[in-house]
């Protein structure tokens, strides 16, 4: 709702900095604290496949409409919540919440919604944003959930302008709807230790317009264990955590375990793309380049930039597309 200014007052919609302090409180506190879904903002949240996204997402859909706080995450009030999932058949769907379900019993029951007839319909096309934005009106919906983003449109998610083109239609989707949204996306192949919001496919466009970014790693593939990484546009930087799966009732529940402790970053110096080589003798430019990451733990962007020094001041040479130490 606008505020209604002063008679008097500019009608150009330039506003001095009295009017604009007066007209426009402070911001509404997050939906999920600490400062992991604003208000109305955009949370992504990624990870590789069969990591646990969509169960993480579903806890926090339920913990937010039964005004909940578990894992972690502190929920100040109950909201409504509208589940826009491709992936899973309605019934199938419905499975996976009844666990769920029994921890809370029926706090979410009528703040709870799916829209059983989600899929088919795309962001990317006016008829599938008409849609969803009847959906949410219907819902009355504070937060909507899209789980993954890659069913909702049939762009190029390596492609920046198309990228670009559906990360403002999410916008138009918020703005039009004032809901809240979490989106579901997959994360490249190839992540750094210290990639979180740059992880997600498409980044450059989403950095745009996200407000958080959760990314979730598995630890080891042996326990049923994920590390959160957060990013945040607005809050504090947050700490990783774990979390353990309960396999009986599908909850994401804080883990007893510390994460692992994340080093200081540190600029790759020449001589650590020579060690890489001389493990190897020659490579060429992905190998050298995921040797160089494993051994210093650094982004992809890092080593290729460390790489490209390397061979400008001679310290390495590059030889019909190998990579190798001078002679």
């Amino acid at each position: 709702m606008k505020a209604t200014l002063k008679k008097g007052s500019s009608t150009s919609g330039v506003l001095s900095l009295g009017q604009l302090l007066e007209h426009n409180p402070r911001p509404m506190p997050a939906l999920i604290e600490p400062g992991l879904l604003p208000s109305s903002g955009i949370l992504f949240v990624g990870g590789e496949p069969k990591v646990g996204k969509s169960l993480l997402v579903a806890n926090l859909a339920l913990a937010l409409a039964s005004g909940s706080s578990r894992g972690g995450f502190q929920v100040p009030t109950s909201r409504r919540v509208l589940i826009c999932q491709f992936e899973l058949p309605t019934s199938q769907f419905a499975a996976r919440l009844a666990p769920m379900r029994k921890p809370i019993g029926s706090a979410a029951d009528s703040n709870l919604l799916i829209d059983t007839e989600a899929a088919g319909h795309l962001l990317s096309a006016p008829r599938g944003l008409d849609h969803f934005l009847a959906a949410i009106r219907a819902a009355k919906a504070d937060v909507v959930v899209l789980d993954p983003l890659y069913s909702t449109h049939d762009q190029d998610e390596n492609d920046t302008r198309a990228m670009a083109a559906l990360c403002q239609t999410l916008l138009r989707l918020r703005d039009a709807s004032h809901a809240a949204l979490i989106v579901v996306h997959h994360v490249r192949k190839s992540v750094g230790r210290y990639e979180i919001g740059s992880a997600f496919r498409g980044s450059s466009a989403l950095h745009a317009v996200g407000d958080s970014y959760l990314l979730l790693v598995r630890p080891s593939p042996q326990i049923p264990t994920v590390e959160l990484r957060f990013q945040f546009r607005y809050a504090p930087a947050a700490e990783p955590r774990l979390l353990t799966l309960d396999a009986d009732t599908l909850w994401f529940e804080a883990s007893t375990s510390n994460p692992a402790p994340v080093r200081a970053r540190r600029k790759v110096e020449t001589a650590d793309v020579q060690r890489a080589l001389t493990t190897s003798g020659s490579a060429r430019f992905n190998e050298l380049r995921q040797q160089v990451m494993t051994q210093s733990e650094c982004s992809r962007r890092t080593a290729q930039l460390a790489i490209r020094r390397a061979c400008q001041e001679g310290s390495i040479i590059q030889d019909n597309g190998q990579y190798r130490l001078p002679l």
